[in-house]
């Protein structure tokens, strides 16, 4: 019995090490650093108890990203639910050469962040993009929009690209659901002269919703921490029109030097997260226990 439990805990432990590296050892020193001045120019530090937080809170650019982040998150998600759930009903509906269609629609996820940054860089660049420049061709615009360098189309365009790009997760996990959803009662809502939104409602929508709401948990943390594309595409511009939380600590952090301050906002971040997760869980539980 004794050898047993020590041969298990030798296969769990490397996975606890690279745990605790890659996740404890950054979430606690973040914490820790908060309430210092901890600065990556001068060696010495002390500590400051609240003062990074109370920084933090009064400073009007950490609302303005944050706001940005809520907006960029509940757009994004809202978009990547809706055109990954129709993508996923339309290939439900599909019998011949699915596996294509497949393929072609997972290709967004596919590809490295750093790739589909660069691009949709050159897409939408004002001056010598493909788009742009098809716009004025077209005759649908005199001048060429400068979709990166407007404050408005550089968040639409960013979000669209979101939307492009998570989409298709949305889509196969959605799929996976349908196809668990039983054929029999669909034929019995059949016979019964129920409509289709009828039958959505009340066999399609209790057998998928509990994985849907698995997914806007995972795509909201997801979202809202999101940091390359936007930092790659825009780097927070034009003048922070696009700069959310992940890119504010950034500058803080490697722009200012100031790594307790960013600390207190990556802190913050968490704690926020936190409770919108708190939410999520509890309508989650509450849909596994009426489906019970």
């Amino acid at each position: 019995m004794y050898q047993k439990s020590y041969t298990r805990w030798i296969f769990v432990l490397p996975a606890m090490i690279v745990v605790s590296i890659l996740f404890i050892y950054p979430f606690l020193s973040s914490i820790f650093y908060s309430f210092t001045n901890k600065n990556l120019i001068i060696q010495n530090w002390k500590f400051v108890g609240f003062d990074n937080y109370i920084a933090v809170i009064n400073d009007p650019s950490f609302w303005s990203a944050f706001s940005n982040s809520i907006l960029w998150t509940i757009f994004s998600l809202v978009g990547q639910v809706l055109v990954g759930f129709a993508l996923a009903i339309a290939l439900h509906r599909i019998r011949h050469l699915q596996w294509l269609y497949k393929i072609l629609l997972i290709i967004p996820w596919a590809f490295p962040t750093i790739v589909i940054a660069f691009s949709w860089q050159w897409i939408l660049n004002g001056v010598y993009g493909y788009l742009p420049n098809m716009i004025v061709k077209l005759g649908l615009m005199d001048i060429a929009p400068h979709f990166l360098s407007n404050s408005t189309w550089a968040f639409i365009s960013l979000v669209f690209i979101n939307i492009w790009f998570g989409a298709p997760l949305i889509m196969v996990n959605v799929l996976s659901a349908l196809q668990t959803v039983p054929q029999e009662q669909y034929e019995a809502a059949k016979i019964d002269g129920a409509n289709v939104w009828q039958v959505f409602r009340h066999i399609t929508l209790p057998h998928i919703r509990v994985v849907i709401g698995l997914l806007v948990v995972l795509r909201t943390v997801w979202v809202f921490n999101n940091f390359d594309i936007i930092y790659l595409i825009t780097g927070g511009g034009p003048a922070n029109s696009t700069m959310t939380l992940p890119i504010f600590a950034y500058n803080m952090g490697w722009g200012t030097k100031m790594l307790g301050r960013s600390s207190a906002v990556t802190v913050l971040l968490f704690i926020f997260l936190l409770l919108v997760c708190f939410i999520y869980f509890k309508v989650i539980s509450r849909w596994e226990k009426e489906g019970e």
